[in-house]
């Protein structure tokens, strides 16, 4: 059901482009744009969270890269026991993998249509925007940082800090540029103050012990 959707997905741009351009209507591309983030969200890896590449369907029925699923099962090599990284269901001996074709056909429209028509939730960064930490291809625009992981996502690699109880304690905040070099070395805090006594940026832990006292104003 899943690739028939990316089908039409892909049909209906094919027969709304004239000439490289969408002839879409303001309403018809904000559907469109709906429609492209859930395909995309459907035909992601489980392990990478990337649009899948060269997919292969396991025994279970879930898909994965080639590469993230034979990375997976490297590790279960010395048990010999391989299990599904998405349903945890095992498997012995370890299955053979075998190209999806119809998937990986499906993908190959879906990415043309993301072309296409870029949805403005899976926008790419462009010069001055803070680009996603996890993205391993052409790099998304980031739209929040996480100030445990010192790292920038975009709206795709965000999501599961807002889904898996893994990234509960993690502090998301408004997209920092040059996140690292804004992180207090001694405390892992954003050094979000400035210390006018000993000319420095610190934060706020730092004030409360080793700049305690000092003149101090928030940046």
């Amino acid at each position: 059901m899943a690739a028939k959707g990316i089908q039409r997905a892909a049909d209906d741009s094919d027969h709304s482009i004239e000439g490289g351009r969408p002839n879409l209507s303001a309403e018809e591309m904000k559907m469109a744009e709906v429609r492209l983030s859930e395909d995309q969200d459907q035909f992601s890896c489980p392990v990478c969270l990337d649009l899948l590449k060269d997919p292969v369907t396991i025994p279970c029925g879930h898909s994965f890269c080639m590469v993230c699923i034979n990375d997976f099962w490297d590790q279960e090599d010395q048990r010999g026991i391989y299990s599904c990284p998405q349903c945890r269901e095992t498997f012995t001996p370890r299955p053979v993998l075998r190209r999806n074709y119809m998937l990986a056909k499906a993908l190959q429209k879906l990415k043309k249509t993301e072309l296409q028509a870029a949805s403005p939730i899976h926008c790419y960064a462009e010069p001055g925007d803070v680009e996603c930490d996890s993205c391993t291809e052409r790099k998304h625009k980031a739209i929040k940082s996480c100030l445990v992981c010192l790292a920038s996502f975009c709206e795709t690699h965000i999501r599961p800090h807002y889904q898996s109880l893994a990234f509960k304690k993690h502090t998301l905040v408004k997209v920092i540029s040059r996140l690292q070099e804004k992180i207090c070395s001694q405390h892992d805090k954003v050094t979000e103050i400035f210390c006018r006594t000993d000319q420095s940026f610190v934060c706020h832990l730092c004030t409360m012990y080793e700049h305690k006292g000092h003149d101090t104003v928030s940046v």
